[in-house]
């Protein structure tokens, strides 16, 4: 039996007893499908992850002694593999930020069962997808891999602190010349219709706001490790798959509005957007002739891309994108929308999320762009399934304010 076939393993954690024990009652019907292990405090949390493989950690946020972030925390630094996830009934703005590195999801009490159970699943089926062997061997023989900035993780930790203002972004953009250069370009683009001219990171960060500043800073600073003269593909136009990127990024964010998505939802589709094919720059950089290859498969051959590059690399682009921002820790709705961005249906328990909005607003840019040929269609049966077809017409009007 394999690992993905083995029962997984859960680990709860809640310092109130009767807590602990209504979850025990909701989940007994699972025990079939999960080992589950209820413990009251941080520090024993910790002894059974050194004593026996866990898959998930499931933590409440405010516990004496040791919080659930710091347990987190500690659990991420030495079991990366653990699925980390918040249950916690402290909703308030710095308690949530205070998880954002450490946790994968954050859920609020009281939680229903079915949401719980589809959370874990959803996470056990992304690990299990991005921990196939042949996409270990494809990335580790990889020469170059981009890094996560330092300007993001410097950003992160402004955001972690509640003292931090929005000038204090700004004023850290502009000691990155590169960066203040295409955040202001972007910002004074039609991609925001901010309706003025922004002229500098400060104004920039008090319009446009943390959550959106946040996902631009990371891929604006993942695309600036790359230069199109490092390609030897013809294939490949970094400044097209910039554009296309930031269009789907655009489009995910006023889509996500449009349906009234909270904010740290709206900022994971933008970012999702902006770095949903992250996986064929790495691809067509350290692989370039076998990446030429597959563009004459969809040329010749006209198969989808997911079917091309599966047959040539023996992975897509959407997993090889969401394997490197899953070792950056990114949030998983964020790694599991790239990596399945144009295949929404292998998503574990289908859910309206950020790959739905990335999955549209990637088919929606492909239909209205003259550039690229039709490899990325929409999967108008998923749509279905989650209730959301009738949806899209309103969600491609949308472009309408997005250059062409």
């Amino acid at each position: 039996m394999n690992q993905s076939e083995e029962k997984k393993r859960i680990l709860f954690v809640d310092d109130e007893g009767n807590i602990l024990s209504g979850l025990r009652r909701s989940l007994r019907a699972y025990r079939k499908q999960w080992d589950m292990l209820f413990v009251d405090s941080g520090q024993e949390a910790l002894s059974k992850a050194e004593e026996t493989h866990i898959d998930a950690v499931i933590t409440d946020m405010r516990m004496p002694g040791m919080d659930g972030a710091q347990l987190l925390d500690r659990i991420a630094q030495r079991h990366p593999h653990v699925v980390r996830i918040v249950l916690s009934g402290q909703s308030d703005q710095e308690t949530v930020m205070k998880t954002v590195g450490p946790a994968h999801q954050y859920l609020n009490k009281p939680c229903e069962v079915d949401v719980l159970k589809a959370t874990l699943v959803r996470a056990f089926s992304l690990r299990d997808l991005l921990g196939k062997s042949e996409l270990n061997s494809l990335i580790s023989g990889m020469r170059a891999l981009p890094s996560l900035p330092t300007i993001y993780n410097e950003l992160v930790s402004l955001i972690q602190d509640p003292n931090t203002a929005v000038a204090d972004i700004g004023r850290l953009i502009a000691k990155d010349p590169a960066m203040t250069v295409k955040t202001l370009q972007l910002v004074n683009s039609a991609f925001f219709g901010l309706g003025r001219h922004i002229s500098n990171p400060v104004d920039a960060a008090s319009l446009l706001g943390m959550e959106i500043l946040k996902p631009l800073v990371l891929s604006i600073g993942i695309f600036q490790q790359f230069d199109q003269d490092n390609l030897s593909t013809k294939e490949f136009s970094l400044d097209s798959l910039w554009a296309h990127s930031m269009k789907v990024g655009s489009l995910a964010k006023q889509i996500a509005n449009r349906q009234g998505m909270e904010k740290t939802l709206i900022e994971d589709c933008l970012l999702s957007g902006m770095l949903h094919d992250i996986g064929k720059l790495i691809l067509a950089l350290n692989l370039p002739e076998e990446y030429s290859r597959m563009e004459l498969l969809l040329t010749d051959q006209q198969q989808s891309r997911s079917s091309a590059e599966a047959e040539i690399f023996g992975a897509t682009h959407g997993t090889v994108g969401a394997y490197l921002l899953g070792l950056w820790g990114l949030p998983e709705s964020v790694v599991e929308a790239v990596a399945l961005h144009n295949q929404p249906s292998l998503q574990a328990e289908a859910t309206f999320s950020p790959l739905t909005i990335v999955h549209v607003a990637n088919g929606v840019i492909h239909q209205h762009g003259a550039e690229t040929p039709e490899t990325s269609p929409m999967d108008r049966d998923y749509l279905q399934t989650l209730g959301m077809l009738d949806q899209l017409d309103q969600w491609q009007s949308l472009t309408d304010g997005i250059e062409s």
